[in-house]
Parts: structure tokens; C-alpha cells; sequence
């Protein structure tokens, strides 16, 4: 934590004015000593640790809590969703990140989800596609259960994965 030591100030001198308490040490400069409260100081380094934390913490709650990362093909070249069989929490995110073998996709199997849910909301257009290393498509599932997902263009070669909300 910072502290805050009586400090040293070098004033101009201007004729005609007079500071009360100071000591004159020479034509040009006078020099006075302030002593700064450590009290308040403390206090509002502690105040900003706070407001510092408690922005943390709302970023964190309003950003779903977490989130995991599925690679689209493997780094060994292989048509894959890495991991393909995951578990998560019902709201937390899932990011679909282009990796290899590209161009892929995140479809999910409108006979393989939770009932109730639809695919047609939380799934690519079969016609969309990640073009590009890096890019990404998000998720975020609320229902409990089991969804069975796939990438149309390699579904042909087993690229499909699923995932369980607990």
C-alpha cells in the first residue's frame, strides 16, 4: 500500500505576499512542509480496491461465467471437433474456434437435443461456414441434457461431437 510522507514544496515568492508559516529561504523561494493525512489516502486506495473488484465481478456474472473452447480440426490434421465429448454447465458458453481443415461449421441435430429447444436457434446455417484460422462461432446452452452436434461438410467423414448440460 502506497504511504504519504510530509513533503517538501518549493513556493515562488512574489512580492507583497506573505504566507503564514512559512520560512523564507531566500529572495526567490520560500519553502513550506505539508503534512497529508495518511488516513485519507489509505482510504481511498482501499475504496478504489473495491470498486476495482466489484467491476471484476460483475464483468465475470454478465459475461455467463465461463466458457470453453472446442477446436474445429484437429491440430494433427484430423476432421474433428477436439474435444468431441464435453460436459457444461447449463448458461455457460461454448466457442467453436477454427483450427484446421477448414471450412467448417456447428450444426446441431434437430432429433438429438433437448426437447423444447431449437436447433435452428443455437446452430450455424448449413450454408454459413468458418472460413479462416481463428475464426469463432459462441453458444450458450440453458437446457439440460444431451446435444449432438456436427460439421456439414465433413459430417460424411465423423466430424460430430456432443456435449451434456448438467
Amino acid at each position: 500500500m502506497a504511504t504519504v510522507t510530509p513533503a517538501a514544496v518549493a513556493i515562488p515568492s512574489f512580492t507583497g505576499l506573505k504566507s503564514a508559516g512559512a520560512t523564507k529561504l531566500g529572495a526567490t523561494s520560500v519553502k513550506v512542509s505539508a503534512a497529508v493525512p495518511r488516513m485519507s489516502i489509505k482510504s481511498s486506495l482501499k475504496d478504489v480496491g473495491v470498486a476495482v473488484a466489484a467491476t471484476a465481478a460483475s464483468a465475470l456474472l454478465a459475461s455467463n461465467a465461463l466458457a470453453i473452447e472446442i477446436l474445429l480440426g484437429g491440430s494433427d490434421g484430423s476432421l474433428a471437433f477436439v474435444p468431441n465429448e464435453f460436459s457444461i454447465s447449463p448458461g455457460d458458453k461454448i466457442v467453436f474456434k477454427n483450427n484446421a481443415g477448414f471450412p467448417h461449421n456447428v450444426v446441431f441435430d434437430e432429433d438429438e437435443i433437448p426437447g423444447g429447444v431449437d436447433a435452428g436457434k443455437i446452430s450455424m446455417s448449413e450454408e454459413d461456414l468458418l472460413n479462416a484460422p481463428g475464426e469463432t462461432y459462441s453458444v450458450t446452452l440453458t437446457e439440460k441434457g444431451t446435444y449432438s452436434f456436427y460439421c456439414s461438410p465433413h459430417q460424411g467423414a465423423g466430424m460430430a461431437g456432443k456435449v451434456t448440460v448438467n
